[in-house]
């Protein structure tokens, strides 16, 4: 039987490992849609998760801003 983890631990996880996170890589990676959900909760509950702000252009040659995370 396969243990379920929690979304948040999927995360910390992660983060843990060395890896970054942003919205896109959670869902690919994590399958984890509100990740910047998680994340608050994670900094509410005393984690040392760091916020880098990127811009980046999507799609439509729009540049937008983007979160990535670290520990």
């Amino acid at each position: 039987m396969k243990i379920k983890t929690t979304q948040k631990q999927r995360i910390l996880e992660h983060l843990q490992d060395g890896r970054t996170l942003t919205r896109l890589n959670s869902w690919k990676e994590l399958g984890i849609l509100e990740c910047p959900a998680r994340i608050c909760e994670l900094k509410q509950e005393g984690h040392n998760i760091k916020t880098e702000r990127l811009t980046v252009t999507n799609r439509y040659g729009e540049k937008v801003s983007i979160a990535k995370w670290r520990l």
